[in-house]
């Protein structure tokens, strides 16, 4: 999960239109900006990160695996990826498959490029920004599985409408997912994960996959951990998994 940080004095210019390092909408709240960036992951900010970034300000083609060098089969969504481990792990599973992380921290930003430069990986694309936007500009039915890894669970009462899971999310997320599609959700906080099941329950367009308690309690085959998830496990905090399949 991608935690708040303390300010930094270079503003990388993706990020430097933010200068009070607060969202004052959409899905994503908090600072963008942590930690001095290392001189190598400055290099990957201004180099890298174009060739890969997403420029939502053009509309989307009518195919989203255009936007991809090579051709792909499927494209798949992560918002909020952290450090990238889940989402790294992915691309190099299936390198048949497109896939796009969103993620509006600078410092989970360098980490992947970083990754991504290490593995030479060519099957992803980045947007660092607001993912109720990407959504908003991609295609209906473009995607074959979105998914949302340990978010930020604003535990605070006033701040829920801050959580990435509101009743037009789950919508713009049907929207975008092909019939039999996948949302699949991973909390270590209790109260967010009863928060996700509601919403996704009353949701119309979704229906919850689970046949049996192992099957929210353990991960789906193939997943990998994240640090935090890691970081969780060892303090003795028990992550749920959730899935949901867009009904046809």
């Amino acid at each position: 999960m991608s935690a708040p940080a303390h300010d930094d004095s270079s503003k990388p210019d993706a990020w430097s239109s933010d200068r009070d390092a607060q969202r004052s909408h959409g899905s994503f709240f908090g600072r963008r900006k942590g930690h001095r960036l290392r001189a190598h992951q400055a290099d990957l900010i201004e180099h890298l990160l174009p060739r890969l970034a997403l420029d939502i300000a053009s509309p989307a083609p009518a195919d989203p695996r255009d936007i991809f060098d090579s051709p792909i089969s499927e494209i798949r969504l992560e918002i909020g990826f952290g450090g990238g481990e889940h989402l790294v792990a992915e691309t190099l599973a299936c390198p048949g498959d497109g896939f796009i992380g969103c993620e509006p921290y600078v410092n989970g930003m360098a980490k992947i490029l970083s990754k991504i430069e290490g593995h030479n990986i060519g099957n992803i694309r980045l947007f660092a920004g607001d993912a109720a936007e990407l959504l908003a500009w991609l295609p209906s039915q473009s995607l074959a599985r979105i998914d949302l890894i340990h978010p930020d669970p604003w535990p605070k009462r006033r701040h829920w409408k801050r959580r990435f899971v509101q009743d037009q999310t789950v919508a713009a997320m049907a929207r975008v997912l092909k019939p039999r599609g996948e949302f699949r959700f991973v909390s270590d906080i209790d109260d967010y994960f009863a928060w996700t099941l509601s919403h996704l329950l009353r949701a119309s367009d979704f229906a919850w996959t689970a046949e049996r308690a192992a099957d929210w309690l353990k991960p789906w085959d193939g997943y990998t951990m994240t640090r935090y998830g890691q970081k969780a496990e060892r303090e003795g905090r028990k992550a749920t998994y959730l899935r949901f399949k867009r009904i046809i």
